[in-house]
């Protein structure tokens, strides 16, 4: 949700944010007079308050041949306070319901335009020349079929499409670079944190999902009515909903371990080969609370902390600056980090980082005290720091003519040493 003191007072910024996103402009004229409206109506029922109020008192002190002209009207009185304190509440409801419509305002330095308009920032690596090693790179299905690691024949029996097992070394990998990512979180001052992967409508509401991709997200109708995460992102955002945070020492910083959830819908026959776009994976995700004023330089070191995980895979990896079309709609600004997949030919994402503003807080009434006096929303960011696609990096990355793969060397002591994943046959 926007701040609406900033929308009457900047009405440009936001109109210009919405059409970088591609998104309504004429919608900032509506809700600014709908908010017009609503204040119009909330005087109104005020000002008949008051005059109930004071009539009331006149009936108490009035002579006892006055009270019946008095009462009768009182109850004329009383009749128009209901009646303009229903339309203050439908004006209210109209203009929350607009409010409720906005994306978030977007950084004037993120680009313009849409899913391929983004700006490489920088490219990191080099990519292996696998013609001159003499050998042709399999795929990452492949070479985990090849050890036994990756099943997804079974996983699609079990739950269907999209569904998979990983098994032996390669399960093992996956939970080492979770633990890995964990261990680097906190050596930088956060919170290891474990959540629920089922939350409440108003939470998933007030993370800002609920717009036009929510047909990706699973949910369990009656009598439950929650929603699985795709992200532990919705659940430590919640988390605080509704409270005052302390800051004075500093952003309150998590590291949410969970398993995600994704319908991926429209995506059929694209990337559906192995473990690149699955319905079920594991993340280490980071989030944190900052006041509003550090949340551009919260937002690098999110980034830094990636390129720090990213470095520790020993992969090849470009950051891109995310076009403002292509934002989800409560980040002002993102960018992605993406490896390179040799048997693609192409970089594909691994992580994103973004910096929400106060987006998320105003939606979940998430607030700080300020020396001032009184209490404002906070900033909240977010960012991955290993996710189960990354195997799909690792393993074609670090691959051998043979079919075995090389754990890169910052993941062997979290592997018990293994240093080689061999090639091995299926036990069933």
């Amino acid at each position: 949700m926007l701040d609406i003191q900033f929308m009457r007072e900047h009405a440009d910024i936001v109109k210009e944010s919405q059409r970088k996103r591609g998104e309504s402009v004429e919608l900032v004229d509506e809700t600014l007079q709908a908010d017009q409206q609503r204040r119009d109506a909330l005087k109104a029922f005020e000002d008949a308050r008051a005059q109930q109020k004071d009539m009331g008192k006149k009936v108490a002190s009035a002579p006892a041949d006055q009270k019946a002209a008095l009462i009768a009207e009182t109850k004329d009185l009383a009749a128009r306070v209901s009646q303009y304190k229903e339309e203050a509440d439908r004006a209210t409801q109209v203009y929350t319901d607009l409010m409720w419509k906005f994306s978030n305002v977007v950084e004037d330095a993120a680009p313009e335009g849409g899913e391929d308009d983004y700006v490489v920032v920088k490219e990191i690596g080099t990519p292996r020349d696998f013609a001159a090693e003499g050998f042709e790179p399999k795929n990452h299905l492949e070479l985990g079929e090849g050890v036994a690691g990756i099943d997804m024949r079974r996983g699609s029996k079990v739950s269907g499409s999209r569904f998979y097992f990983l098994r032996g070394a390669i399960a093992r990998m996956e939970l080492a670079m979770l633990t890995m990512a964990v261990d680097q979180a906190e050596e930088h001052g956060f919170i290891m944190t474990t959540t629920p992967t089922l939350v409440r409508p108003e939470i998933m509401a007030g993370t800002g999902f609920l717009n036009a991709h929510a047909d990706e997200i699973y949910r369990l109708r009656e009598p439950d009515d929650s929603y699985l995460v795709g992200t532990s992102e919705v659940a430590l955002a919640g988390m605080h909903a509704d409270e005052i945070i302390d800051l004075s020492n500093g952003p309150l910083r998590y590291a949410g371990w969970s398993s995600c959830y994704r319908r991926e819908a429209g995506s059929a026959g694209k990337d559906t080969m192995g473990i690149i776009r699955v319905h079920q994976f594991n993340k280490v995700e980071m989030f944190t609370y900052v006041k509003q004023e550090d949340s551009q330089a919260e937002h690098q070191r999110l980034l830094g902390m990636e390129q720090e995980m990213l470095a520790k895979v020993e992969v090849p990896y470009r950051i891109i600056d995310t076009a403002a079309g292509d934002l989800g709609s409560s980040a002002a600004r993102k960018f992605d980090c993406e490896a390179w997949v040799p048997t693609q030919g192409r970089y594909r994402e691994l992580t994103s980082t973004s910096n929400c503003t106060e987006y998320q807080a105003r939606r979940l009434n998430i607030r700080e005290r300020v020396e001032e006096g009184g209490t404002r929303p906070v900033a909240t960011l977010n960012g991955t720091l290993a996710t189960t696609r990354w195997l799909v990096a690792i393993l074609e990355n670090h691959q051998n003519a043979d079919g075995s793969i090389e754990v890169p060397v910052a993941m062997r002591p979290y592997m018990g040493g293994k240093e080689i994943i061999e090639p091995t046959t299926w036990e069933a």
